[in-house]
């Protein structure tokens, strides 16, 4: 089961969201049991980067990760704040920075790492392509 908590609906609404990250978990050949995304506010993830990571830096998304591939159980934070200032920073669309924080945290749930130079590149790539789905599979739709 996916779940989403606090999801900012005027974005993408769940209901877009859960068959594009069940197209993904077929495309990365893993089992999602149980994946819950909650979207805060920057202060409660900083709160939570502090107590449990030992990280007193704020971030834009955390994700704990319970099982091993090729299950999926976690829990994934997203900050809402972040999430509205990293694409006026970028230049992207809200939504597509939704999509990017969205996968970034399957991703780590599927292996994919992010703590070197060479792991953000290839994490960056793997977000690109899961965005790209999202797009796809949208445009089939309309």
């Amino acid at each position: 089961m996916i779940y989403f908590n606090n999801i900012p609906n005027q974005y993408l609404s769940a209901a877009v969201l859960i068959p594009w990250l069940e197209s993904l978990a077929y495309f990365y050949r893993v089992k999602i049991n149980n994946l819950h995304y909650n979207f805060v506010n920057e202060s409660a993830l900083l709160k939570m980067n502090q107590n449990y990571l030992n990280h007193d830096t704020h971030t834009d998304i955390i994700t704990f990760s319970y099982v091993a591939i090729p299950s999926v159980e976690a829990e994934i934070f997203i900050s809402i704040d972040r999430m509205r200032e990293n694409a006026t920073l970028h230049s992207e669309s809200i939504e597509n920075e939704m999509l990017r924080l969205i996968s970034h945290g399957f991703l780590h749930c599927v292996g994919y790492n992010d703590g070197t130079e060479e792991e953000k590149l290839i994490m960056k790539e793997e977000e690109n392509r899961c965005i790209n789905m999202f797009h796809v599979k949208q445009e089939k739709n309309v």
